[in-house]
């Protein structure tokens, strides 16, 4: 008798899609996943829904509207484990800078017709809904983080993802920090590994694409920021970005709003 393949979910929030397009994009990886999985529910590749309960489910996307904070729960009562991909999925994403106003000015500035549209006042991750298994960063994530990441919670271990910053890839592909050199501003120290250190081995500085790192001191960042002749304004902005309601981001871009 063959035993039975796990069942794989992928779900999507609001989103732009691109953290499941990452998972297309794992090409040989893919198949190999593909083969000791079934895969019940992926709207981008398949239009073919399987029912539950899932073994693993991936979701994509923040918490924008009621349907939205509704769903959640029905598909994480679904699933044995539930892993969010994204900056959208763990700290709100670029929508969540909606956040920091008032929502229904942006609502009748861009639609002519205001009371068609139903929204939260606030764009949230995931885990301010329900519990989540483990939170892979990115915007978009780094695919063979996720492939790690399927592996380990098929095989019934903890997933192996780096917890370091782009500093350390910096150092370790020998790309000259951008920062101490040319005096340019680098979100690296702050921010997660992921992107392989991609903006600094062009001479720029990191954006913050995969968020914060664990044990973040933004506040000597933003010093030093400040020696480089960065303005509040443009400190504020600078931790508004793809991960702007993540909690050391927001807390840090709070501090220097006016």
């Amino acid at each position: 008798m063959a035993l039975r393949k796990p069942k794989l979910a992928v779900w999507k929030f609001s989103s732009c899609d691109g953290c499941q397009l990452s998972l297309l994009d794992c090409e040989d990886e893919l198949l190999a996943v593909a083969g000791a999985v079934e895969i019940a529910n992926f709207p981008e590749a398949s239009r073919a829904v399987v029912k539950g309960p899932y073994d693993l489910s991936l979701v994509e996307g923040s918490i924008t509207t009621p349907h939205d904070a509704e769903r959640i729960h029905g598909i994480r009562r679904a699933s044995k484990f539930l892993v969010t991909i994204g900056a959208c999925a763990t700290a709100g994403g670029i929508q969540a800078l909606r956040n920091f106003k008032d929502v229904k000015e942006f609502i009748s500035i861009v639609y002519a017709r205001p009371d068609y549209i139903e929204t939260l006042k606030k764009s949230t991750p995931i885990t301010d809904h329900v519990f989540v298994d483990f939170e892979l960063r990115g915007c978009p994530i780094n695919k063979y983080q996720l492939v790690e990441v399927l592996s380990a919670f098929l095989n019934g271990r903890k997933p192996n993802t780096p917890p370091h910053s782009v500093c350390v890839e910096c150092k370790l592909r020998g790309t000259v920090c951008v920062m101490v050199a040319q005096g340019t501003p680098c979100l690296g120290p702050v921010t997660q590994v992921g992107c392989g250190a991609l903006c600094p081995a062009y001479a720029r500085g990191c954006y913050g694409c995969f968020g914060p790192k664990e044990t973040t001191n933004t506040a000597s960042l933003s010093a030093w920021w400040s020696g480089l002749g960065v303005s509040e304004r443009d400190l504020m902005r600078a931790f508004r970005g793809f991960n702007a309601y993540a909690e050391p981001f927001r807390r840090e871009s709070e501090a220097h709003e006016k």
